[in-house]
């Protein structure tokens, strides 16, 4: 094992992290999904420790990969048995992979005070299991656990459960910051002495308790490492693993590598893929695959993109399949708007500076008041459409009003909707699971009759921010909503000290969008 290697522990280690359950189903998606991305190894469980990863190894035995390796992961064989009768070891044979990873202690304070056993006997149970499982025709990755904690404590100890593991047929030796807490500087002069030493390929296992997992992985490939393990958006227990979706692009960008087996520009769409199947939320500011790793907001900036993008951005955001992204805010100046206004679409040909003035200082003026047009684009085309474009709405808010009935221990909502639609007054009433799902069960009652392709349409998330908390039940509220067809996804604003009102604005922006998206796709079929 000579070039660099990728090994994807998401499905275990990652599985780990607090919040994070995968079922068989998810795992599998998940295996497509590296596979497709071109990671070289996937760790898909411990076939031993549950029946869950047992139904994993039996279930993905009949999936064909392009190009990725599923490994099985145990530890070394228990004390005191035969290694023929120790289940894990047989369930780890029994799993159908032909690459399994082993952990060992490399610790003397683990081996002496948690397994209780002395340092040779823990020996032993490195080289037995290893020269097992090499018997067994199996590639052998050997974890040493706790290495780095272990060199400082006994190095002449750590070093010889590599060195045994080694001899016993172990491919590569990856070594493990199980706790997390190595600073750059600590694990590399480690790894230098390791160098010293032992001539085998080397591993890194990084975790992320010191915010320097990726730090310490890329440290690890300048000292010679030719495995680099991790998890994607660096998932795991306690505060996570070495994170793939950093360590890729930095390596394909700033190390200058081929990486001709990795899909590259799909690391975006995998990280968001990780974070939806995982029911984690993605972090806007992740490097590289965040969708604020490339967005710009001060107004000086944005002039000097325009120009040259290496102004303000060390790499390109198309390398990752991600995208630059400009915010229009109190913060704009003309740039950001003509940016924005060309990137949603508008002719600027006939724009005036006066104009460009105005509608810098109406959005000024509607942040002051709690808009914020950076997570709301619909509401914002909405509004220079409006300002700007020959554009009418396809409908008309007359009235609206909110009833409540409390039933006991359930409280039900009727909305009454009035709106004018081609010229015709609509008055309808509708029920929902509180005052937010009546009106959008009445708008869309509403307007179904008149255009049906609002059918497809469904609302995906609310989020409601008080943005004056000092003023209680009083405070100024800012609603978000966002909504998505079968084809895309948008998102409206509303603010007012009425929280029933802030959300009336954003769910009529969103019915609005979705007949404007409707009509400029001639999917509006209006009756």
């Amino acid at each position: 094992m000579k070039s660099l290697t990728f090994y994807d522990t998401t499905l275990r280690d990652g599985a780990q992290g607090e919040g994070v359950s995968f079922t068989v189903d998810d795992k599998i998606k998940i295996v497509k999904k590296l596979d497709d991305f071109g990671i070289d190894y996937i760790e898909g469980g411990w076939p031993g420790s549950n029946p869950k990863d047992e139904e994993f190894f039996a279930a993905i035995r009949d999936l064909k990969l392009k190009h990725s390796k599923i490994v099985a992961f145990s530890s070394t064989k228990r004390y005191g048995i035969d290694i023929k009768d120790d289940l894990n070891i047989k369930k780890m044979i029994d799993s159908g992979v032909d690459t399994v990873a082993i952990f060992g202690k490399s610790w003397d304070f683990h081996v002496t005070d948690v397994l209780k056993i002395s340092l040779d006997e823990n020996l032993a149970l490195i080289e037995d299991t290893i020269k097992y499982l090499v018997e067994n025709n199996m590639q052998v990755i050997f974890d040493a656990e706790h290495f780095f904690d272990g060199f400082a404590s006994n190095p002449t100890y750590a070093l010889e459960t590599l060195k045994v593991a080694y001899e016993a047929g172990a491919e590569v030796l990856v070594l493990c910051d199980t706790n997390g807490g190595q600073l750059p500087t600590q694990l590399a002069n480690t790894i230098a002495k390791v160098k010293e030493s032992l001539t085998a390929p080397l591993g890194i296992h990084a975790h992320n308790d010191s915010d320097v997992a990726v730090a310490n992985s890329l440290l690890a490939y300048e000292l010679g490492a030719v495995q680099i393990q991790g998890t994607i958006g660096g998932i795991g227990e306690r505060c996570g693993n070495a994170d793939l979706a950093s360590i890729i692009p930095a390596l394909k960008t700033k190390y200058k590598l081929e990486l001709s087996n990795l899909n590259v520009n799909k690391i975006t769409s995998l990280y968001y893929y990780i974070m939806e199947v995982a029911n984690l939320v993605p972090e806007n500011n992740h490097p590289y695959v965040g969708s604020s790793a490339f967005t710009h907001k001060a107004g000086m900036h944005v002039n000097a993109l325009q120009k040259n993008s290496e102004t303000y951005e060390h790499v390109s955001p198309q390398i990752f399949g991600n995208k630059r992204r400009i915010l229009v805010s109190e913060l704009s100046g003309k740039s950001n708007l003509k940016y924005k206004l060309q990137e949603l679409g508008f002719d600027l040909s006939n724009f005036t500076k006066e104009e460009y003035r105005s509608l810098a200082t109406k959005i000024k003026d509607m942040e002051y008041q709690g808009y914020q047009f950076e997570g709301a684009e619909a509401s914002l085309k909405l509004l220079f459409l409006r300002e700007y474009e020959d554009y009418h709405s396809l409908f008309g808010v007359e009235d609206f009003k909110i009833i409540s009935h409390n039933f006991g221990k359930k409280t039900d909502s009727e909305a009454v909707v009035k709106l004018k639609v081609k010229g015709e007054s609509v008055h309808i009433v509708a029920e929902g699971d509180g005052p937010v799902n009546a009106l959008d069960n009445a708008l869309r009652k509403a307007l179904l009759s008149f255009f049906p392709s609002i059918d497809v349409m469904k609302l995906i998330d609310y989020k409601v921010r008080v943005l004056n908390g000092k003023d209680g039940t009083a405070a100024k509220v800012r609603v978000l909503i966002e909504s998505s067809n079968t084809e895309q996804s948008w998102t409206t604003i509303g603010v007012s000290t009425n929280i029933i009102q802030a959300s009336w604005q954003a769910l009529i922006d969103s019915f609005e969008y979705a007949l404007y998206l409707a009509k400029n796709n001639g999917s509006l079929s209006a009756n």
